[in-house]
C-alpha cells in the first residue's frame, strides 16, 4: 500500500519539475528576445538617420550647383576692366642746344632744322591698363613747351595677344609706324618709323625666327579740299642669329579726295569704283607716295649694340637716307654712343650728313643726363653744336 501511494506523488513531482523547466525555457526565451530587440534598436535608428542625412546632403549639393551656375553666369557678364590694374608713368624732358656759330642766317637755318632737335621742355604721361590678363590698353597725354602746360590726349593704343604667334593692335588716335610690329630697335631707325599715320589696325604674326606685320591706317588732313590718306605698312623681320636681325619695311600712302561740302568723319573714306560694274581705268600717277627701308642690327653683349639702316623713296630712287650707330649703355653705369647719318640725292653721299657723340649718366633711378656733341654738314654749311638733354621719369 505504501508503494502504491508513493507512485502518484512521484508522478506529480515529475510533472511539476517538467512544468518548471518549460516555464524557465519560456522565460529565458522572452528575456533573450527582449535583449536582442533592445540591441538592434540603436542600429536601426542609426541607419534611419544615415538615410535622412544622405537625402539632406544631396539636396544641399543640388542647391550649391545652382548657386555656382548663377554666379558664373553673372561673372561672365561683368566688364573686363573690373579687375584691371592701371600703371601710371611720367617723363619730363628738357632739351637745350648751344650753337657754335656767330649768327643764324637763311643758309644755316636749314641746317638747324635738319638736325631734328627741338629745344624746350616737354612732359609725357602714359596710363597702361591690363585687360583680360594679356591685353594692354595705353593712353598717352603730352604737354609741349612748358612743364605746367595743358595736357592733350596724343595717343590711344590697344594691344591684344591672341596667342603665342599672333597679336593685334588698334590705334584709334595718334598712330605711328613704330606702334606696329617689332619696335625695339637699338639704333635710331629709319625716319618712316616716326611718321604719324593716323588711326588704324595692325596684325603681327610670329613663326620661328621670322616676324611679319601688316597694318592699315587712315589720316585726315585739314585743308581747303577734304583729303584722307590711306596708308599701308608692311614689315618683315628675320632673326639671323641670337643677337642679329634684319628688317624690311615698306610704307605706301594714297590720297582720297572728297568734295568740299562732304564731311564723313576721320575714319570713313570712300572707295570709288569698288562696286561698279564698269570700272574706269586708273591713272598712272594717282598721287601715291611711299618709301622702303632696310634695318640691320646686332647685340654684341647685354649693353653693346650696333646697327644701321637705309631708306629709299619710291618717288625718286636716287634720293636715300642712311644711318649707322654704335652704343654701350649699361643699366647702372655711364654709357656712351655714336651716331652717323645723312642723305643723298644721287650726288656725293658726304655732302649732307650729321655726326653725334653722346654719353648717358644716370643719377639714381629717375634722373638721366645726356650731353652730346653734334656736327652737321649741309652743303657748304658746317654747324657744330653742344646739346644737353635731361629727363626725369617716375
Amino acid at each position: 500500500m505504501a508503494s502504491s501511494n508513493q507512485e502518484p506523488i512521484a508522478l506529480v513531482v515529475h510533472k511539476l519539475k517538467g512544468l518548471a523547466k518549460s516555464t524557465q525555457h519560456f522565460t529565458n526565451g522572452l528575456l533573450d528576445h527582449f535583449v536582442s530587440s533592445r540591441r538592434r534598436h540603436p542600429i536601426e535608428i542609426l541607419k534611419r538617420l544615415q538615410r535622412e542625412a544622405f537625402t539632406d546632403i544631396m539636396k544641399l549639393r543640388d542647391r550649391q550647383d545652382k548657386v555656382e551656375r548663377i554666379l558664373s553666369f553673372k561673372s561672365a557678364k561683368t566688364s573686363p576692366f573690373d579687375e584691371a590694374s592701371t600703371r601710371v608713368r611720367g617723363e619730363i624732358e628738357a632739351l637745350g642746344m648751344l650753337l657754335m656759330i656767330d649768327r643764324i642766317n637763311e643758309g644755316n637755318q636749314e641746317a638747324v632744322d635738319g638736325m631734328g632737335i627741338k629745344s624746350g621742355v616737354n612732359s609725357r604721361f602714359s596710363f597702361e591698363t591690363t585687360v583680360r590678363e594679356k591685353d594692354l590698353l595705353t593712353a598717352e597725354l603730352v604737354a609741349k613747351g612748358q612743364v605746367d602746360g595743358p595736357l592733350s590726349l596724343a595717343k590711344v593704343v590697344y594691344s591684344a595677344n591672341v596667342n603665342d604667334w599672333c597679336s593685334l593692335v588698334a590705334v584709334p588716335l595718334g598712330g605711328k609706324c613704330s606702334d606696329v610690329g617689332l619696335t625695339g630697335y637699338s639704333c635710331t631707325g629709319p625716319p618712316l618709323l616716326n611718321k604719324h599715320i593716323g588711326s588704324g589696325v595692325g596684325l603681327t604674326v610670329k613663326k620661328s625666327n621670322c616676324i611679319a606685320s601688316l597694318a592699315q591706317f587712315v589720316t585726315q588732313l585739314d585743308s581747303a579740299v577734304p583729303t584722307h590718306w590711306l596708308s599701308t605698312l608692311a614689315q618683315v623681320t628675320y632673326q639671323l642669329s641670337w643677337g642679329t636681325k634684319v628688317s624690311l619695311l615698306g610704307l605706301n600712302k594714297t590720297p582720297k579726295f572728297l568734295s568740299q561740302n562732304a564731311s564723313v568723319g576721320p575714319i570713313a573714306l570712300p572707295v570709288g569704283g569698288l562696286f561698279r560694274r564698269h570700272k574706269e581705268p586708273m591713272e598712272a600717277d594717282d598721287g601715291s607716295i611711299g618709301s622702303a627701308a632696310l634695318v640691320l642690327e646686332s647685340d654684341l653683349d647685354s649693353s653693346t649694340k650696333v646697327g644701321g639702316w637705309i631708306e629709299m623713296s619710291n618717288s625718286d630712287s636716287r634720293y636715300l637716307q642712311w644711318g649707322v650707330s654704335v652704343s654701350d649703355l649699361p643699366e647702372d653705369d655711364i654709357g656712351w654712343g655714336l651716331k652717323v647719318g645723312g642723305s643723298a640725292d644721287g650726288s656725293n653721299i658726304w655732302d649732307r650728313y650729321q655726326v653725334e657723340a653722346f654719353s648717358k649718366v644716370k643719377f639714381g633711378e629717375k634722373l638721366l643726363l645726356q650731353p652730346s656733341l653734334v656736327y652737321v654738314k649741309d652743303g657748304s654749311t658746317k654747324l657744330p653744336a653742344l646739346v644737353m638733354k635731361s629727363s626725369w621719369s617716375f
